[in-house]
């Protein structure tokens, strides 16, 4: 890196300016723009069943990733030999957010998917900053008038809730919804353990639906290549996070945590991985509940997961 990348303008420290992903452009126009990825907010959490305040998520996660931007034309990773937020490499802009009307869950979700639908227009790969993970549903049917996609879901819960008062379109019916979706392929369920908000017949219903469902203990036991090798290769791949598929100690900040989880650097390992058996094209992280993570420890795990992410698609 140059040293008058230093020296000249604006130094740019991660504490001022405007508060983007990363200090991307901002995007104001959605339906035309150019970028390899576009980051959007979707700031709802009417579809948590426990605690909420995951929409403050996009807004929390922002705010962290600016300990990335510096400015500077990147951040220097030894391990990778590479530089993260590369201007030159990776092209990356700030959509905002989804606009919500508080209590009109349908009027949101709609909301959702139409601004989805118009980043895969301009033929970007949405990075979705939840928000609870009822968006899945919402972000996944955009992929309708694409080729059929295979949803890799990092998760503590099942989330296969058919209906309980009612409710289809919660936090815990989302992969039940996605999983009725004509051009999703499949399903791989990963980190799944502990007590869920799904029963026995929801577990059944999704090995039937085609779901394969393996906890974090199933994982390290039976070892990456294995698992690999239960996931359809060549394929389109649509990953979605929930924050409490990695382990409380370092993802507190969760409405629903739970012990067990995964590390940091087996995500990474399973999402580089991902990247090089077919081609992923969305990603959402969802559940990020900050009033619970008063030192941001959540929000910068998110940041480093997207920005590996980022990465891993451009290079491999």
């Amino acid at each position: 890196m140059s040293e008058n990348l230093y020296e000249s303008g604006r130094l740019n420290l991660p504490f001022v300016g405007f508060c983007t992903f990363a200090k991307s452009p901002i995007v104001e126009n959605w339906q035309s723009f150019e970028a390899d990825f576009a980051v959007l907010g979707v700031p709802y959490d009417m579809g948590c069943q426990y605690r909420s305040g995951s929409r403050f998520g996009p807004r929390a996660i922002r705010q962290a990733s600016t300990l990335f931007s510096f400015g500077h034309g990147g951040a220097y990773d030894h391990e990778c030999d590479t530089l993260f937020l590369e201007k030159s490499k990776v092209s990356i802009v700030d959509l905002g957010d989804v606009d919500m009307i508080h209590t009109n869950s349908d009027r949101c979700l709609e909301n959702t998917e139409q601004a989805v639908r118009n980043i895969l227009k301009n033929k970007v790969t949405p990075v979705i900053l939840g928000g609870d993970h009822a968006i899945t549903a919402a972000t996944v049917a955009t992929y309708s008038e694409q080729k059929p996609i295979h949803i890799i879901q990092i998760d503590a819960h099942l989330d296969f809730v058919n209906e309980r008062h009612g409710v289809r379109y919660g936090h815990g019916n989302c992969m039940r919804r996605v999983s009725e979706m004509e051009h999703v392929t499949g399903l791989t369920q990963l980190g799944i353990r502990n007590v869920s908000s799904s029963n026995q017949d929801d577990y059944n219903d999704a090995r039937s639906a085609g779901s394969n469902i393996i906890s974090v203990r199933q994982f390290r036991n039976q070892g990456l290549d294995h698992i690999l090798s239960q996931i359809p290769e060549g394929e389109r791949y649509y990953i979605t996070i929930d924050i409490d598929g990695f382990d409380p100690s370092i993802a507190p900040g969760t409405g629903t945590p739970s012990h067990g989880g995964f590390s940091y650097y087996e995500v990474l390992e399973l999402l580089q991985q991902i990247c090089q058996r077919g081609d992923v094209v969305g990603i959402d992280l969802c559940e990020v509940a900050p009033p619970y993570d008063p030192a941001e420890v959540t929000s910068t795990l998110v940041c480093s997961t997207i920005n590996e992410f980022n990465w891993l698609c451009i290079s491999l």
